[in-house]
């Protein structure tokens, strides 16, 4: 079945739409889907070759499905690049951008990069904030 017609036949109703205003952008919840967006540009379920960018307790996994395999293959129908933790926001980059780089939908480049530095900088910790300096005539009175 080509991708065209499986967008035409869930575009209108599939369990992943979000409708939360009614003339505002209609949001999805489906794997593969980057940006979260309701398009077949950014469809994880109509298109053949999908990024799917999760985050982990370990760090990021990055899936890509093969489009040569079998709709009914679940598990040899995926490849998964994991990023540790912490090795940084570059390598996580170089690796997004390295499945774009191979010509797997060149397209998505951008938001691919873009949801896995969202992720990396929702992985990490907060600095503790300092407590403000009293100064002026306060610290002159409080001091002495």
């Amino acid at each position: 079945m080509s991708t065209d017609l499986q967008w035409l036949l869930i575009r209108k109703y599939n369990s992943f739409l979000v409708k939360k205003v009614p003339e505002g952008p209609i949001f999805s919840k489906e794997p593969g889907n980057l940006v979260n967006l309701h398009s077949h540009k950014y469809s994880g379920l109509a298109n053949s070759k999908t990024i799917d960018i999760q985050s982990s307790e370990s760090g990021l996994q990055i899936t890509t499905r093969k489009s040569k395999t079998s709709p009914h293959a679940v598990r040899s129908a995926r490849t998964t690049a994991s990023v540790r933790n912490r090795s940084g926001g570059r390598r996580a980059l170089g690796v997004v951008a390295s499945v774009a780089k191979r010509g797997y939908r060149p397209d998505l480049r951008t938001a691919a990069l873009g949801r896995s530095s969202a992720l990396l900088a929702a992985q990490k910790e907060k600095k503790a904030s300092l407590p403000k300096k009293v100064r002026g005539k306060k610290a002159a009175a409080f001091f002495g």
